[in-house]
């Protein structure tokens, strides 16, 4: 695989981002397309309120710039834009409805469902229609297991899961960005490794517009990815471990984002059923938080542990 179209399309999707920022950020603060914060969330976060948020849109296009120039219309390009460009819409919406209406929950629980289920699906009608292999492989093993239909509910969990796990990590100053610019990188190499052109080109292009939005995300944030971002950068994280056949790698690779999903369901469990919380605040990052962790700390520390995940899961796919 050329590394020079990978490379073409990091700093392509780089460049724009970093175009569009000055261009989208002063239209969100005209537009009043500030973040509601949580008021139960850490006293530090409070100032935020009215930061521009949807800036995820900074991010989709310019990776939608880059894939679209770089990439060839195969049926896994398909894949690629529904699943990251579908998830990433029902964030939109979910981030318009937070906005317009001045609260911290946009759609309800079931319109999201609803919304993700459908581009689910038609994720699975595309692979169906690619005779996509519906065999899994054992990472660090040369065992393959045959799911057959079974395959396609493990698309959808896919799907689900990592959405709301890299939506969960989604709350502190460059958590999310540098993290997914990490996991990203994971995926490029193990895509150039599987001669899976699509998805290392996409994969590159989301490096690029994660870190180019980061320009303008580090501490202090200018502006916030919302659902919008990391909906889609979620849904394009799955496709690209659907298609490069590293399913079970997903789990290593975005180590930190099952983390913080387990960190809110743990929380959530645990008060239920015990009427006790096990961490100060969740997702965890919060937790860190509250126990007196600057943001650049937490957020540091949370990317050094994504960078071991990552190499450990590309060592575990080659």
């Amino acid at each position: 695989m050329d590394i020079k179209v990978i490379l073409l399309s990091i700093g392509a999707s780089f460049l724009l981002a970093v175009l569009l920022g000055p261009l989208f950020i002063p239209l969100l603060r005209r537009m009043k397309f500030g973040q509601q914060i949580r008021t139960d969330g850490p006293q530090s976060h409070l100032k935020k309120k009215g930061t521009p948020t949807m800036g995820g849109i900074i991010i989709m296009l310019a990776v939608l710039l880059a894939f679209l120039k770089f990439s060839d219309k195969t049926a896994e390009f398909w894949v690629l834009l529904v699943s990251s460009l579908g998830f990433g819409l029902v964030g939109f919406l979910d981030d318009y409805i937070k906005i317009v209406f001045k609260r911290s929950l946009g759609l309800t629980a079931l319109q999201k469902l609803i919304g993700q289920l459908v581009f689910a699906i038609i994720v699975c009608v595309l692979l169906i229609q690619m005779h996509h292999s519906t065999a899994v492989s054992i990472p660090g093993t040369d065992t393959m297991i045959e799911l057959g239909w079974l395959y396609y509910v493990l698309v959808v969990i896919m799907l689900f899961g990592t959405t709301n796990a890299v939506n969960f990590t989604d709350g502190v100053d460059g958590l999310l960005a540098g993290t997914g610019a990490v996991a990203f990188g994971a995926f490029t190499l193990l895509a150039m490794h599987a001669s899976e052109h699509e998805s290392a080109v996409f994969s590159a292009a989301m490096i690029g517009g994660l870190l180019g939005f980061l320009v303008f995300n580090a501490h202090p944030a200018k502006v916030f990815m919302g659902d919008t971002g990391s909906l889609g950068i979620g849904g394009g994280m799955a496709a690209v471990a659907i298609l490069t056949k590293t399913e079970f790698l997903l789990v290593i690779i975005g180590g930190v984002f099952v983390v913080e999903m387990l960190s809110v369901i743990l929380q959530v469990g645990s008060f239920k059923l015990r009427g006790k919380r096990i961490f100060k605040m969740s997702p965890i990052h919060h937790h860190f938080e509250l126990s007196g962790w600057n943001e650049w700390r937490v957020v540091t520390t949370f990317w050094a542990v994504g960078i071991v995940l990552a190499l450990i899961g590309v060592l575990l796919g080659r």
